[in-house]
């Protein structure tokens, strides 16, 4: 079984004039929530084996406050600039070329609208409350968990997966 993680950035800063949307910080409430977020993925016994981030400023941040929260040895990372505002089907690529046998659960660092159409277009299974919220909004640091009968990457279908979770940053605190 191959599990997937997908985290939406935390929150990010507007009203930095000057700087475009790649480079734009996090605000005060995403440095709150990036490791609260962390910790319960932590406590929760979902530390991924890899992560895949978006090389983003504010996908970066978030990962960086995540990190310290999955003990060591830290997650192997990636950076991948393709991650930047990618479509569904590149993040599904993505991931599937860079996850071995040796990574069962990869976690994606990432944007919307594509870390959301991703999410729906995988998991059909699960929970439906936590379905439903999904499908409404897939807000800034927002998690979703979700599992596939498979041991290999390479193998998962689309529309195969089961949503086992569905975490929002409310929730936590």
């Amino acid at each position: 079984m191959v599990k997937l993680l997908l985290l939406r950035h935390a929150k990010s800063e507007w009203s930095h004039s000057g700087i475009g949307d790649h480079g734009r910080p996090l605000a005060k409430r995403g440095t709150k929530a990036a490791p609260l977020m962390a910790a319960h993925i932590a406590k929760l016994n979902l530390k991924p084996d890899l992560i895949l981030c978006s090389d983003a400023a504010r996908t970066r941040a978030t990962l960086e406050l995540a990190l310290p929260k999955f003990g060591t040895p830290p997650p192997d990372t990636v950076i991948d600039g393709e991650l930047y505002l990618a479509s569904a089907e590149t993040i599904l690529d993505i991931v599937q070329s860079n996850a071995t046998d040796a990574t069962p659960a990869v976690m994606v660092i990432a944007h919307n609208p594509g870390l959301h159409t991703l999410a729906h277009r995988l998991a059909v299974k699960g929970d439906k409350h936590a379905i439903r919220n999904m499908s409404l909004k897939f807000p800034t640091t927002a998690l979703a968990v979700i599992e596939f009968d498979a041991d290999k990457w390479k193998d998962i279908d689309p529309a195969a997966g089961t949503l086992t979770d569905f975490i929002i940053p409310r929730q936590l605190s």
